[in-house]
């Protein structure tokens, strides 16, 4: 009889480890913060709003997301790189944080590459070159021929050295082989009044920002820096038409702190692909000069690769430093 009650007590005992088990692999069984390193209501924090309710949705769980400004997204990415393994803290970034941060701040508190899982690749959106009405540059090349005729005397606007407008400025000229004076300014809303007085001859400002002037009438784009042209501005060229090799993109991305386990970024990554296919995502995104991607968490990798080869380049060729 006491055998037969050790056997059932041992089973039992079994019963109750292997339900605890499966309960713990159920991932996700609880919220999932998303941080946001960048303030309410910016580029960041715009796409993190429109993707997470599908994405949550597909997760059948709550998405909370956090936002955690500061240092130019330094410390919310850092909070996500010391957050536990579990999946349960995502980051929501950019390449600023993870590519352009750390090539131009030794002192950036985290690695790029070490202290991070990527989850997925979830979207992009270009630069659009833009000049005041009164420029007499009607294209692109026009614009370089212009440059051409007066080395160094026309100027581009950036949103503060080591920006994508700054470093999509300094990549243009040395591709076109010309000499522009860059003036930084604290964010590119500053810089723009400047450029439709004509005190700016250039700005390579974010698609969002620059649409509502070129829609009003207020600027002329002369060109976009995608690979496609856009359907909020089809009659704007690509400036690789006429400067090839030129692509300047900001992209936004999905990463786990470093140690995340590959089934959890598996589910992540299948979710979020899923969201990002939603017409609905797609459609407000695209509202906001945002192409939705994806992909698998492997392309996300070698497409952050690539990008830090790239800006690593034009970097060190412009000699560019932050003080």
């Amino acid at each position: 009889m006491n055998g037969l009650v050790k056997r059932l007590g041992v089973l039992a005992l079994l019963a109750l480890c292997m339900q605890t088990a499966g309960a713990q692999a159920v991932y996700p069984n609880r919220p999932i913060k998303l941080i946001v390193p960048f303030p309410a209501g910016g580029g960041t924090d715009i796409v993190g709003r429109i993707i997470s309710q599908k994405f949550a949705a597909e997760l059948n769980q709550t998405i909370v997301i956090d936002n955690k400004s500061g240092a130019a997204g330094m410390i919310g990415a850092d909070l996500a790189a010391k957050a536990a393994p579990d999946g349960y803290t995502l980051l929501l970034s950019t390449n600023s944080t993870h590519v352009l941060g750390p090539l131009l701040n030794p002192a950036t508190p985290f690695n790029p590459t070490k202290d991070f899982s990527p989850i997925g690749y979830a979207a992009q959106s270009p630069s659009m070159m833009i000049v005041p009405l009164t420029s007499p540059a009607k294209t692109v090349k026009e614009f370089i021929e212009l440059a051409k005729q007066q080395p160094g005397k026309l100027n581009f606007g950036s949103a503060g050295t080591g920006g994508i407008p700054h470093l999509s400025g300094e990549r243009f000229q040395a591709l076109a082989g010309i000499k522009l004076t860059h003036v930084p300014y604290k964010g590119t809303a500053l810089a723009m009044p400047d450029l439709m007085a004509g005190r700016l001859d250039v700005l390579f400002d974010s698609f969002s920002s620059a649409y509502p002037h070129v829609r009003d009438g207020k600027v002329r784009a002369l060109g976009i820096s995608a690979t496609e042209r856009s359907a909020l501005v089809p009659d704007v060229p690509l400036i690789s038409q006429d400067l090839p090799g030129f692509v300047s993109l900001t992209w936004f991305g999905v990463f786990g702190p470093a140690g995340l386990a590959p089934e959890i970024v598996s589910t992540l990554n299948q979710a979020l692909n899923k969201a990002l296919k939603d017409p609905a995502v797609v459609q407000q995104l695209a509202g906001v000069g945002i192409e939705a991607v994806g992909g698998s968490a492997a392309d996300f990798t070698q497409k952050i690769a690539e990008d830090t080869a790239r800006w690593s380049k034009v970097i060190k060729d412009a000699n560019i430093t932050i003080q």
